[in-house]
């Protein structure tokens, strides 16, 4: 009874965000997204123990589209606060760095001193300072530089995302633009840019579709399966996919898709998403090392416990430093429709 109580405490201290229907879902594609993350993670880890396996192949190939999923969604909320209403550039930088570098900081700090500690397990070089500093300032990824923080990659388009598309906006004039316009250059982002600012492309072209007619939920998985035929353009389908599987829940937030991602450990698990994404790995590798031999049926054993033991300290994270400090609003500034309740109430009223 005891540990039920604790339990429960933990999941009220992860609040599922207000905002109405459409923001339910938005928390539960960000809790897939990040459980797709976890697979690929899992999977990568679990190798020795599965060998050579079809099926944690393909688990992988599912598994590596959820930071696609990620940038769909950041590409989302971002452009839908910024053509909401004009910002200035440095206090939305600001905001952005206070949303990102709390959580990261304190996961940097423990990869660096879990590398001094164990230098068999550690990424360094010698001397550390320059790449040290190069991962600090969240140039793997864009920059052909290994990160130490394995999934922090991500960081570096998510960042970059967050210096060009202001620019975007501003220069293209798109929030005095036409509808058919801003849509029309959504979509040519998404078949012709680069690969990863294609999926933040995605999510601009979902917020632009808002009020268009959204596809029934139950032709996604059909639709999905078909587009993912051999030889066709892999980015883009993926890109697609999401696409649909967003504008589902958004256009339609009672349907059977929209309400299963609505479920409140899902929710949960997205408001916690971004310290999960960072720490996850590390709790991984860690409980691996200590399983030793085994075969693919101990791997199989291991998914529930692996994720559950891999929830506790990117709990503490999240409880401990980044909703203290990356969801609390800079001292005068006016607060940031960060969340995506905010963010998509942000973007009915556009």
């Amino acid at each position: 009874m005891v540990r039920s109580s604790h339990d429960a405490q933990l999941f009220r201290s992860i609040p599922q965000r207000r905002g109405g229907a459409a923001a339910r879902p938005l928390e539960g594609l960000r809790g897939l997204a990040v459980f797709l993350v976890f697979l690929v993670h899992f999977t990568t880890l679990a190798r020795p123990l599965l060998g050579a396996s079809a099926i944690a192949d393909a688990v992988r190939a599912i598994g590596n589209t959820g930071v696609d999923l990620f940038f769909v969604l950041s590409g989302y909320l971002i452009y839908a606060s910024l053509m909401a209403r004009p910002q200035a550039f440095l206090p939305f930088m600001a905001r952005r760095v206070q949303r990102i570098y709390p959580a990261f900081s304190v996961v940097f700090a423990l990869y660096v001193g879990l590398s001094l500690l164990l230098p068999g397990h550690g990424k360094l070089p010698e001397p550390p300072y320059f790449y040290l500093l190069q991962n600090f300032l969240l140039l793997p990824g864009m920059l052909p530089i290994a990160p130490m923080i394995t999934v922090a990659w991500s960081l570096s388009y998510e960042l970059f995302f967050y210096l060009a598309i202001p620019l975007l906006i501003a220069v293209l004039r798109l929030r005095t633009d036409t509808l058919g316009y801003r849509r029309v250059l959504a979509l040519l982002l998404v078949l012709a840019g680069p690969p990863r600012f294609a999926m933040f492309a995605c999510g601009m072209l979902v917020h632009e579709l808002r009020e268009a007619p959204a596809p029934r939920s139950a032709l996604v998985p059909v639709i999905s399966g078909l587009l993912l035929l051999e030889g066709s353009d892999e980015r883009v389908l993926v890109a697609l996919a999401w696409l649909l599987l967003c504008r589902c829940c958004l256009g339609r937030p009672h349907d059977w898709l929209a309400r299963t991602l609505s479920w409140a450990p899902l929710r949960w698990l997205g408001n916690m998403s971004y310290s999960y994404y960072l720490l996850h790995g590390l709790a991984l590798k860690g409980a691996f090392l200590l399983v030793g031999e085994g075969g693919p049926l101990l791997a199989a054993l291991l998914l529930v416990p692996m994720f559950a033991w891999s929830l506790l300290p990117s709990a503490a994270l999240y409880l401990l430093v980044e909703r203290p400090f990356s969801l609390r609003p800079i001292t005068g500034s006016r607060p940031e429709p960060c969340s995506s309740a905010r963010a998509a109430a942000a973007a009915r009223r556009q």
